[in-house]
């Protein structure tokens, strides 16, 4: 099988860059003002996931410098371990070997900003999963989906 490059990063509101792939936003809040017509034309991003976006307390503590960047890495490290998010983080790590996309918010400098804490955790998942010749829409689809690719073995039952 073969696969993407790793999964990249951006800022909300830049150009697009070749080989970025889908523009996943991973903020809690869509940009005030932008409808959402215009959310993919203006550059912020095609799909919106803001279940891997800081808690609303998390963000404003940072914000509100009450916590400093090192304290906030790891409080959102701890929010990423809960389930529902490393069911999604997994998700995109395997949907990375076959789809390109990035992930993107409204932060400057990305070095202070939760996309550079998330993409390692991305690709952490990525790397331990093994793909194979056997993964095929077969193995997870259900029978209509994956009739295709079974090609003449169908037609063989069928006589």
């Amino acid at each position: 099988m073969k696969t993407c490059p790793p999964p990249g990063t951006y800022r909300y509101a830049t150009d697009r860059v070749e080989g970025e792939g889908l523009r996943i936003g991973v903020t809690r809040h869509v940009p005030r003002g932008v409808s959402k017509g215009d959310w993919k034309k203006r550059g912020y991003f095609d799909l919106w996931l803001p279940l891997l976006s800081p808690s609303a307390e998390l963000l404003k503590s940072y914000r509100d410098e009450k916590i400093i960047w090192s304290v906030f890495a790891r409080r959102y490290r701890a929010e990423m371990k809960r389930p529902e998010c490393r069911q999604v983080i997994d998700l995109l790590a395997t949907f990375s070997l076959t789809i390109p996309f990035s992930i993107g918010c409204f932060c400057e400098d990305e070095s202070h900003c939760h996309r550079s804490l998330l993409l390692p955790m991305i690709l952490a998942s990525r790397e331990s999963l093994t793909p194979s010749s056997k993964f095929t829409t077969a193995a997870f689809a259900s029978p209509p989906c994956y009739l295709a690719e079974l090609g003449g073995v169908m037609d063989d039952l069928a006589h």
